[in-house]
């Protein structure tokens, strides 16, 4: 496994296909890009609504606009400022499954932003459908020589994929690593505040254990 180099990076953009998955996958990236002056952009895909369908509590836009907040507050603990952070607002749970027209115009609306030197984007072995189409979508957003460093939230089981495409890389967080898992527990949504769905998502303590290690990996390619 590789130790990360970010020489050379001077603008960045990290993409993440659910509020909170910025954080999961590259909390400790983005702090270290920031730190060492590069800009970064982040873009949030979806809404992050569809996390507590059942919830009579939090309707899907009360969810979505505190998922949003929580966004906020997290990156401003990484250093990101609120101008470079943007939320396409695509439904939540229904992009993976909403076919190419749909991946061709999130391609269209990532690529609007300034063009980066490093992009983070979910890997194509990702579990869960919206990652795997976001992924594509950031594929056809930026040429292919553009630097891409790929991120695993939900390991594939079927077929067995346990790690992120391309060669193996690896950031280790030293002190970053308690303020990832800090910041992790500001999702509050996600973490027991909405408890009156007892279907809905829930970051629990194992979750929240294995999201907080202290070394985040990469792969290579998306």
């Amino acid at each position: 496994m590789t130790a990360l180099n970010l020489d050379r990076v001077a603008r960045a953009h990290v993409v993440a296909p659910h509020p909170d998955d910025e954080a999961i996958g590259a909390f400790g990236l983005i702090v270290a890009l920031r730190r060492r002056g590069v800009i970064v952009d982040v873009t949030l895909v979806t809404d992050g609504g569809a996390s507590h369908p059942n919830s009579r509590a939090w309707p899907r836009a009360r969810l979505t606009a505190a998922r949003y907040a929580e966004t906020c507050r997290v990156m401003s603990r990484a250093g990101i400022r609120r101008q470079d952070l943007r939320f396409l607002g695509y439904a939540d749970g229904a992009l993976g499954f909403a076919g190419a027209r749909a991946e061709a115009q999130l391609a269209r609306d990532l690529a609007r932003r300034p063009r980066p030197d490093l992009i983070v984007t979910p890997s194509l072995n990702d579990n869960h459908a919206d990652h795997r189409a976001v992924a594509r979508a950031v594929v056809r957003a930026w040429p292919g020589s553009i630097r891409r460093l790929s991120y695993l939230v939900w390991p594939r089981e079927v077929p067995h994929r346990p790690r992120p495409r391309g060669r193996q890389i690896r950031l280790p967080l030293g002190c970053r690593s308690a303020m990832k898992r800090a910041a992790l527990r500001l999702y509050r949504t996600q973490t027991g505040d909405v408890d009156d769905d007892p279907d809905g998502f829930l970051l629990d303590r194992d979750l929240l254990v294995r999201f907080g290690r202290p070394v985040e990996r990469f792969g290579s390619r998306p």
